[in-house]
């Protein structure tokens, strides 16, 4: 009941949640199979970026409900470790070593939502559709839903999106900052892969980078000050090692 798979080219790993028939809703074998392809990038340092993305012109509709139905008590150990593998995968990408893309097309919807919004950018259609959708089909929200959407876009997206149920379009995600750029559905694939491409000229800086970015910004965020202690000994790094590639060029 569905796969998720990845390639690396030129140091971008792609996966691709691929589950056409229910517009790749997840199970917890595709959850597991998530978790592997990213050990797979953190291990190989030659990869810089990642970028995530749903097979058949969609992102990804939330959980497989195929796969849940059959569990009659949702509190049960079988259908709380089914949950917390959803939720580790999630937690898995958010915590990559390398950037994340999200290139979203079609619906990004519950736990579809989640994973787009764990991705450090998001690549959207003009066309796609974001939908928290838990309240309606009478479940909380999970997974840290309103974290993350609180610091992407602030308290008002939070509680329009997921107490009010409302529906933003790439367009208006854009806008509001819940997403970088929205652009026409054929061109989201190729924008992310090319926004993937510019972390790949160093992948050993842009993962140093990284991990600044994620202290700094949160959740919970430093202060300035702060942040220009913390990356001070890192930049200085970075300035010796480019030192060092010119004057290894000129000689």
């Amino acid at each position: 009941m569905g796969e998720v798979t990845m390639t690396i080219d030129e140091g971008v790993a792609v996966m691709t949640i691929s589950s056409p028939e229910v517009k790749n809703g997840l199970t917890a074998d595709m959850c597991l199979q998530l978790i592997e392809h990213c050990d797979v990038i953190d291990a190989d340092v030659s990869v810089g970026a990642a970028v995530i993305r749903g097979a058949g012109g969609t992102f990804c509709s939330g959980a497989d409900t195929r796969a849940w139905s059959v569990m009659v008590d949702p509190a049960s150990e079988e259908a709380f470790k089914r949950s917390s593998e959803i939720f580790t995968a999630f937690q898995r990408v958010g915590h990559l070593k390398v950037p994340t893309v999200a290139a979203v097309r079609g619906a990004a919807v519950g736990a579809g939502m989640i994973l787009y919004l764990v991705a450090d950018v998001r690549i959207v259609a003009l066309n796609a559709r974001i939908i928290a959708g838990f309240l309606r089909v009478g479940i909380h929200p999970g997974g840290g839903f309103f974290t993350l959407v609180g610091r992407l876009a602030g308290r008002e997206a939070g509680a329009a999106l997921g107490l009010f149920g409302e529906e933003v379009s790439g367009e208006q995600a854009a806008r509001i900052g819940l997403a970088w750029e929205a652009v026409p559905d054929e061109m989201v694939e190729g924008r992310a892969v090319e926004l993937a491409k510019v972390a790949t000229r160093d992948p050993e800086l842009t993962r140093q980078a990284l991990a600044s970015y994620r202290t700094e910004l949160g959740p919970p965020q430093v202060s300035w000050q702060a942040a220009l202690e913390m990356e001070r000994g890192i930049q200085m790094w970075s300035q010796r090692r480019r030192q060092t590639r010119l004057q290894q060029e000129d000689s």
